[in-house]
């Protein structure tokens, strides 16, 4: 028999799902899926604590395809919860990829679309039905939906659910799943809230962690003292002069993520942000166009970015200092994927040292703090431990020296999620050399 710890095969999934596996690429188990699929093939509860990027969708997608290819079709036997569209939508992909030969049939549900399309899916129209709460309850409360029939319960990205206020949604939810449904909860961390619905919602459940708190190892982490005043002309300064392809930003509030991208625009970078305040078309438009490198910088608040997966973001920049080490090591998963380089780079102020010293804790061990030769610090916030010149060193230089986001204009048709990046002269007077005006978003 093959070993499961090296190939899908020695799980016995069913046969039709072979093709999907080829379709996605896979051919070796991560370690949560390793540990997972067996739970949950033999029909165990389940809570997984995993960061993104470890392959957990297909932990679950997987012994959820081989339980439904038995018994009836056109009625909603398993529901995924999400807290957001395009983790919702994301995992929908992945099971039109793995379950492609199945003959299974998949619907989003979630606000900002129409409901009848929802309706009909929920009605008989699919069998897997992957959906945010607040629509969902909606749909089940006006009578456009039943869970009546369902066998399997997921809640994925948990601990944003109650990031977000979903905690009463879900709760109702829960109180609509059949008594038998196998459930399974993944979540990245285990926050109080979290730990008391998975003690009501579980019976027995196998309990699986996976490097919760470990950063890939090919990420460099940097941190940046610098004025809170000054964080936008540090990040300016840094996508000037550096090769930087490929940036993700984290803002605290999703004014804040709107202003910086908006700032960026008008200072001729290409970026744009991803927001809760965006209509679902304008936020598949700025993920399609940061996947497509049509946009080189994509600002997010931790919510809106949940189902990001982007396979080449080189660079994660902490605009605002995350709130816990758990986050931070959440965030910059986003980079050094599949053996692949990246930097973390947090901008810190000193209102930010006691989670600096958690993550550091988290990470076992201090973090370089860099001061940049050139940008000009309104000392003595930006105390250097380290060179300029290994700062510099630090950062690899484009082609010439050149940046690809200074004094760029977008091309011909390429998406713009904010104002012209044209400046007039009296802007340009306005912004020469000086720090950039403060953030009162947060």
């Amino acid at each position: 028999m093959t070993d499961p710890q090296n190939s899908f095969h020695g799980f016995h999934l069913h046969p039709r799902l072979d093709q999907g596996l080829q379709a996605a690429g896979y051919t070796t188990p991560t370690p949560i899926q390793r540990a997972a699929i067996p739970a949950a093939l033999a029909g165990r509860d389940l809570l997984g604590l995993a960061q993104t990027g470890t392959g957990k969708t297909a932990a679950f997608v997987l012994p959820l395809l081989h339980r439904l290819m038995d018994g009836p079709r056109s009625c909603v036997r398993a529901l995924v919860v999400a807290p957001t569209r395009e983790l919702a939508e994301q995992i929908h992909g992945e099971i039109g990829v793995l379950g492609r030969a199945t003959g299974l049939r998949s619907a989003t549900v979630y606000g900002g679309v129409g409901m009848a399309p929802q309706a009909r899916a929920l009605r008989g129209g699919a069998e897997i039905i992957v959906a945010c709460p607040g629509r969902l309850l909606d749909h089940l409360e006006r009578g456009t939906g039943t869970l009546a029939k369902l066998e399997v319960l997921v809640l994925d990205e948990a601990d944003h659910m109650f990031d977000m206020g979903f905690l009463p949604a879900v709760r109702k939810l829960v109180g609509r799943v059949p008594e038998g449904a196998q459930r399974l909860l993944f979540s990245a961390t285990m926050p109080p809230e979290l730990r008391r619905l998975a003690e009501a919602l579980l019976r027995a459940p196998v309990t699986l962690q996976i490097g919760r708190t470990e950063a890939a190892a090919t990420v460099s982490h940097a941190l940046y003292p610098v004025a809170r005043e000054q964080k936008t002309a540090l990040l300016k300064h840094l996508l000037r002069h550096h090769d930087i392809r490929s940036a993700l930003v984290f803002t605290r509030t999703k004014r804040g993520a709107k202003r910086l991208a908006e700032s960026l625009e008008r200072d001729n970078f290409f970026a744009t942000s991803l927001q809760g305040n965006l209509s679902q078309t304008k936020r598949q438009k700025a993920l399609d166009a940061f996947r497509a490198g049509e946009v080189h910088v994509l600002v997010a608040t931790d919510i809106a970015a949940r189902g990001i997966d982007v396979a080449r973001v080189s660079h994660v920049f902490n605009y605002d200092v995350p709130t816990t080490a758990e986050a931070y090591t959440h965030r910059i998963g986003r980079t050094g994927r599949a053996a692949r380089t990246g930097e973390a780079c947090t901008f810190v102020t000193p209102d930010d040292e006691g989670v600096v010293r958690q993550i550091e804790r988290a990470l076992k061990g201090p973090l370089r703090r860099v001061r940049l030769e050139g940008f000009a610090y309104l000392d003595p916030v930006a105390a250097p431990s380290e060179s300029g010149q290994a700062a510099r060193a630090a950062w690899p230089q484009g082609p010439r020296g050149k940046s690809p986001g200074h004094k760029r204009h977008a091309p011909s048709g390429a998406p713009r999620s904010g104002r012209s990046g044209a400046q007039t002269p009296a802007r340009r007077a306005r912004s020469g050399g000086r720090p950039a005006p403060k953030d009162r978003s947060r």
